[in-house]
C-alpha cells in the first residue's frame, strides 16, 4: 500500500484535532478543567506587541460591523472564541501533517514513540500557558496540569498509530515478525471514512454535551438595596431619577437605562474568569502602614454606600458604537477607604491588579478629589456578574473602561505612575472620554400633527464623561444648526437623552449632530479614529423619506 503523505497526514490531524476539542469543552462543562484553546488564544493575546493586538482587533471590529453581525461586544467575544478554536484546529492539522512527514523519513521503534513525542511536546507547553493564564477553571491546578497533558499523548498516540495502520502495517511486540500479526487490511478510502464516522460522532456527542450542560453559573446572591424582591434587580421596582423629565426620547431612541444582559464586556478574556466570592479578599499593599485584606462583607457592611448613575464607554468605541451603556453602580468610595490604610508619605499612585492580570494605575490625587472613585461590588442593586467584574470593580468618572479593571484582587500603594496594561501596548495614558454625540433614530413612522406641519421625532444620546452635555445641534442637509431639546440626564455621569422634531421635507437627506459640553466646550469636528486615545467626529446618518 502507498505510504500516506503530507495531505493525509493533514487530514487525519483534522479528523482527530475536532473531537480532542470537543473533548477539552465537554471536560470544561462538566468537570471546570480549562477549555485549552481558550487558554492559548488569551495567552497569545498577552504575549503578541500591542500594534499586532491592535490590528487584530480593529479587523474584527471592522468585519462585525460590515456585516452586521449584532452588538458589538457580544459578537466580538464570539468571534474571539471562534478564532480560539479555529487555531487550536489548524495546528493539529499542521501537526498530524508534519509527523506524517517525519515517519515517512524515518523508522521509529516503537512505533507509539513518535506520537507520544508529539503530544508532549505539544501538550507540556499548553499546559503551562492554561495553568499561567486560565481563571474560568475550577479543578485543582495540578489536575488540569495532568489532564491537559494526558489528553495529547493520547491524541499524538493515535496520530501515530493511524499512520502505520494506513500503511497497512501494525504494532507488532519487539521480535515477533510483521506476519504474525493479524490485520485486517482496509481499503485507505475505507478506513478514513470510518476513522472520519467516529471522530463525527465524538465530537457532536461531545459539544452537544457540553452545550446541554450549559456554563456552570456561580450560585445567585440576593440583592443588596432594602425592600423589594431580595433576587430582583433595583429597576424593577424604582422609577429612574429622571422619570418625571418633561423631554420624552424619540421614538426609537436606545434605553436610557441599560439593562445589565446587554451591557456591552469589554475585556482579555475569551471567558470572564471565576472567582470564589467566599474565599476572595482585597488585598490593600505596597507603601500602606496598615495592610489591609477584606472580604466583601466588609466592604458591604462596614462602609457607607455610594449609588451612582454611570455611562461607561470603551476607548475602542466607534462613532455611533454601542460599547457604551448606563447602569446604577453601588461600592464604597476609594478614598473612604484609604484613610483605614495609612498612606505612606511617599504614596502617589495606587496599581490596581485583577484576577486575570490586568492592571492599571491611578494617582492619589485623583482619588482623593473624587469621592466618586468607587470600588464597585453592584449593578442594579445585584452583585456584580462574572462577565462585568465580580466580585469587585473601579468606577473612575471620566475616563474610558480601559482605565477601570474588574476582578480586582490587589491594591498597591506605589511610589510613581506605571504604565497599565493597555498603556503598554500603545494607548493613551489618561484616557479621558472624548465628548460624543449619535442619532440613533429618524421616527419616519411615528408622526407628528401641529396644525398643518408634520414633524418627525429625531433622538439620539450626547455624552462627555462627568463634565456634561449644555447643548445639542442638528443639521439637515447644509442649512443651519438648530439647536435640540435635552432630557435631564439621571446623573451628572450620564449620556443626556435628546430629542428635535423636525418639519417634514420630502426626499433624501443627511442628519447630523454635533454636542457641547457643559462649559460650552464643542465636540471635536476632526475625525480620527479610536486609536490611542478614542473616536472623535461628527455622527451622520442618510434618509430617504417619502
Amino acid at each position: 500500500m502507498k505510504t500516506p503523505g503530507i495531505p493525509t497526514g493533514a487530514l487525519v490531524g483534522a479528523l482527530l484535532t475536532a473531537p480532542l476539542i470537543a473533548i477539552f469543552y465537554l471536560a470544561s462543562q462538566l468537570a471546570g478543567l480549562p477549555f485549552v484553546p481558550f487558554d492559548v488564544f488569551d495567552w497569545v493575546g498577552r504575549t503578541l506587541p500591542g500594534p499586532i493586538i491592535t490590528f487584530g482587533i480593529d479587523t474584527i471590529v471592522s468585519v462585525i460591523t460590515a456585516l452586521q453581525l449584532g452588538e458589538l461586544s457580544s459578537a466580538a467575544k464570539a468571534a474571539e472564541q471562534f478564532l480560539a478554536i479555529a487555531g487550536m484546529f489548524v495546528t493539529g492539522v499542521v501537526a498530524g501533517a508534519a509527523l506524517f512527514a517525519v515517519l515517512r523519513e524515518y523508522e521509529a521503534r516503537p512505533r507509539y514513540l513518535p506520537g507520544l513525542i508529539l503530544g508532549a511536546l505539544v501538550g507540556v507547553p499548553v499546559a503551562v500557558i492554561s495553568n499561567a493564564v486560565n481563571q474560568s477553571a475550577t479543578a485543582d491546578p495540578a489536575i488540569s496540569f495532568v489532564w491537559i497533558v494526558a489528553a495529547f499523548l493520547a491524541w499524538g498516540t493515535v496520530l501515530a498509530w493511524t499512520y502505520y495502520d494506513l500503511r497497512g502495517e501494525a504494532a507488532a511486540p519487539a521480535g515477533q515478525p510483521q506476519a504474525l500479526v493479524s490485520v485486517e487490511q482496509l481499503d485507505r478510502r475505507q478506513f478514513l471514512v470510518r476513522l472520519g464516522s467516529a471522530t463525527a460522532a465524538i465530537t457532536v456527542v461531545g459539544a452537544g454535551l457540553g452545550a446541554l450542560v450549559g456554563p456552570r453559573e456561580r450560585p445567585t446572591e440576593v440583592a443588596l438595596d432594602a425592600g423589594g424582591d431580595a433576587s430582583a434587580p433595583w429597576s424593577a421596582s424604582n422609577p429612574l431619577p429622571n422619570a418625571n423629565a418633561a423631554v420624552q426620547p424619540a421614538p426609537g431612541t436606545r434605553a436610557e437605562f441599560t439593562p445589565v444582559e446587554r451591557h456591552y464586556r469589554i475585556d482579555i478574556n475569551t471567558r470572564p474568569p471565576v472567582v470564589n466570592g467566599d474565599e476572595w479578599r482585597l488585598r490593600f499593599t505596597g507603601l500602606v502602614d496598615n495592610p489591609l485584606e477584606l472580604t466583601l462583607d466588609d466592604l458591604r457592611n462596614n462602609y457607607e454606600p455610594l449609588h451612582q448613575f454611570v455611562t461607561l464607554a470603551c476607548i475602542s468605541n466607534r462613532i455611533a458604537g454601542d460599547l457604551i451603556g448606563t447602569q446604577r453602580w453601588t461600592g464604597v468610595s476609594l478614598k473612604r477607604l484609604l484613610e483605614d490604610v495609612g498612606l505612606q508619605a511617599n504614596a502617589t499612585h495606587l496599581k490596581i491588579t485583577a484576577a486575570d492580570g490586568f492592571d492599571e494605575v491611578v494617582s492619589l490625587e485623583t482619588v482623593n478629589d473624587d469621592e466618586r472613585v468607587m470600588l464597585t461590588y453592584a449593578w442594579d442593586g445585584l452583585p456584580l456578574t462574572e462577565p462585568h467584574g465580580f466580585p469587585l470593580r473601579i468606577y473612575i468618572p471620566n475616563r474610558y473602561g480601559m482605565k477601570q479593571p474588574k476582578w480586582i484582587e490587589t491594591i498597591e500603594a506605589i511610589s510613581q505612575w506605571e504604565e497599565g496594561y493597555w498603556v503598554r501596548r500603545g494607548w493613551d495614558r489618561d484616557a479621558i472620554m472624548r465628548a460624543t454625540s449619535v442619532i440613533d433614530t429618524v421616527a419616519v413612522d411615528d408622526p407628528i400633527q401641529r396644525g398643518n406641519d408634520t414633524l418627525i421625532p429625531i433622538g439620539g444620546i450626547a455624552h462627555a464623561g462627568d463634565r456634561g452635555i449644555s447643548r445639542v445641534e442638528v443639521r439637515v442637509d447644509e442649512g443651519e444648526w438648530v439647536e435640540a431639546q435635552l432630557r435631564e440626564p439621571m446623573s451628572d455621569t450620564t449620556w443626556v437623552i435628546w430629542r428635535y422634531d423636525w418639519p417634514f421635507d420630502e426626499g433624501d437627506h443627511v442628519f447630523t449632530v454635533r454636542a457641547y459640553e457643559g462649559d460650552g466646550t464643542p465636540q471635536i469636528e476632526a475625525v480620527a479614529g479610536v486609536r490611542p486615545s478614542g473616536a472623535t467626529g461628527y455622527h451622520s446618518l442618510n434618509e430617504t423619506l417619502a
